[in-house]
């Protein structure tokens, strides 16, 4: 091959359109637009492939049995392990460690101080390396403190454990947002993280069959027994998350350089991007900044000052009901499959009709409200089911939870700028789970009015704060309407698709419109 032949094919393999950029705006492209500049797919091209229904559906099946099952079976082992300190107070736990009901609160709060230390952290980590690695190797981690705990004799004991496996366990939150985020379009994403969150019902549901299961031991203490099986059961897990769960679309090895451009296209349309290593210290500054955020982290915290007293003192209510530790484990089950009802019901409805996200966030806080009127008016002694009824009520707030907290990975532009969103809201989340369990004072069991007046309030407030958030995305979408009508722009799916991914913000892209 001649010289003149060699430089015709080194110009038929180069790639022009990078060549347009220099080092420094190459390095601040989203992960995506490199992607598909590297392997020269055109926007025309790529819209060929976004307008094949059909490949689009065979598409969204293959990466929904991939993603979600890895999410799913995390979620289900999370909650039971972060439950396994809950279910072993109904049997010895107490008596066996020497710990008294203040002791256990604190325990409860332990475990969200390790999360609020450590989220941030991690978050940092999964951006800059490997995001599937990360959560495999935390899995891991969490397993081993896990079957640690069972070692444990003392408060002083049990309290590192707890902290350690907040540690471990904060990333995952997180991660599985953006996770989500990056795979899926944001109208698909709602129910897609209903359906892993919803594995925390399914995880109440089999933790308290499997502590039933383990309460029937006779040889060995049952709560060092539901330590050690749940602990061995998780390392196992997170060594299969190791090897199957991709880290981003752009590196994931099962699909196809046409299959990730059609993931890429579709994040396009949202133009929220779909990865960039560069931290980006302004992105951080605006997301603190942000009033969307500061309203998602108030609802959050707020909701999970629910969530921390509920979560730790849900089984000690239904245990003030019966007299025997086995019934009220078997009692809880149901609990985890409202919460599964209220879930995939509230975030498929949020998926299916369009800026519908911020009313669901309101109204499923209604049943809450009823709830918790019930398990605090109702006489217990005759009205023993409208009690444990209420009680199963409750868990609707959670719907409420998964939509805040996927919110600012859908309405947040800028990867930098997402990842901090995120953060702030899971930081008001690890907050609220600290705070709650205090409001459930020994005293007052099994009642517990101090606990049934917090959600109360609690609950009407974010009614107030989504309604509030709501108007402030409605009014942001008709400034830019406006803005684009008065020079003559009409919003197209092609101009999405041929906008270069400079990694913009919200703030700084006019064509980003919010979701509400």
């Amino acid at each position: 091959m001649d010289s003149k032949e060699e430089n015709d094919m080194k110009k038929t393999t180069s790639n022009p359109k990078l060549e347009e950029f220099g080092v420094g705006e190459i390095s601040s492209l989203d992960e995506g637009d490199i992607f598909l500049r590297n392997n020269n797919f055109t926007s025309e091209y790529i819209q060929e492939l976004l307008s094949d229904k059909d490949l689009n559906k065979r598409l969204l099946r293959k990466v929904d049995l991939i993603i979600l099952p890895m999410l799913a079976g995390t979620y289900v082992l999370q909650y039971i392990d972060k439950s396994a300190l809950a279910y072993s107070a109904v049997f010895d736990l107490f008596t066996d460690t020497d710990i008294n009901q203040n002791q256990y609160s604190w325990l409860a709060s332990i475990f969200y101080f390790a999360y609020l230390a450590a989220e941030y952290p991690w978050s940092y980590l999964a951006q800059k390396t490997k995001m599937a690695k990360v959560v495999a190797g935390c899995v891991v981690s969490w397993g081993i403190v896990l079957m640690a705990t069972a070692a444990c004799n003392n408060f002083a004991g049990l309290s590192v454990c707890r902290f350690l496996l907040g540690v471990f366990e904060a990333p995952i939150t997180p991660c599985f947002m953006m996770i989500i985020s990056m795979w899926y379009t944001r109208q698909e994403q709602p129910f897609r993280a209903g359906v892993f969150y919803s594995c925390n019902g399914v995880g109440s549901m089999l933790g308290g069959l499997v502590s039933f299961g383990i309460g029937q031991i006779n040889s060995f203490p049952v709560w060092r027994a539901i330590f050690l099986i749940c602990g061995g059961v998780t390392i196992a897990w997170g060594v299969l998350i190791f090897f199957i769960l991709p880290d981003d679309v752009i590196s994931a090895k099962r699909f196809s350089p046409e299959e990730k451009a059609i993931l890429i296209g579709r994040g396009k349309l949202g133009r929220t991007g779909i990865l960039n290593r560069n931290i980006k210290w302004y992105q951080i500054k605006e997301a603190l900044l942000d009033p969307q955020v500061l309203l998602l982290a108030l609802f959050m915290l707020l909701n999970e000052v629910m969530n921390g007293g509920i979560a730790s003192f849900g089984k000690l209510i239904i245990k003030g009901l019966v007299t025997k530790p086995l019934l009220t484990t078997v009692l809880g089950i149901p609990q985890g499959a409202f919460q599964v009802f209220w879930i995939l019901t509230g975030t498929w409805m949020a998926s299916r009709f369009r800026n519908f996200r911020t009313i669901i966030m309101a109204v499923y806080l209604i049943p809450t409200i009823l709830g918790i009127l019930l398990i605090w008016k109702l006489d217990r002694k005759h009205h023993l089911y409208g009690v444990l009824f209420g009680y199963y009520m409750v868990g609707s707030y959670v719907c409420s939870l998964v939509l805040a907290l996927q919110m600012p990975s859908t309405n947040l532009g800028g990867y930098t700028k997402r990842t901090t969103g995120v953060a702030v809201v899971f930081m008001a989340y690890c907050a609220g789970n600290i705070i709650g369990p205090h409001a459930f004072l020994a005293k007052e069991s099994p009642t517990y009015p101090t606990g049934c007046i917090t959600i109360l309030s609690c609950s009407a407030t974010q009614v107030v704060i989504s309604m509030a958030l709501r108007m402030l995305l409605i009014r942001r979408n008709k400034i830019r309407d406006a803005a684009d009508a008065a020079n003559g722009l009409i919003e197209s799916q092609d101009d999405a698709l041929e906008e270069v991914g400079h990694d913009l913000t919200d703030f700084e892209n006019p064509r980003f419109r919010y979701i509400y």
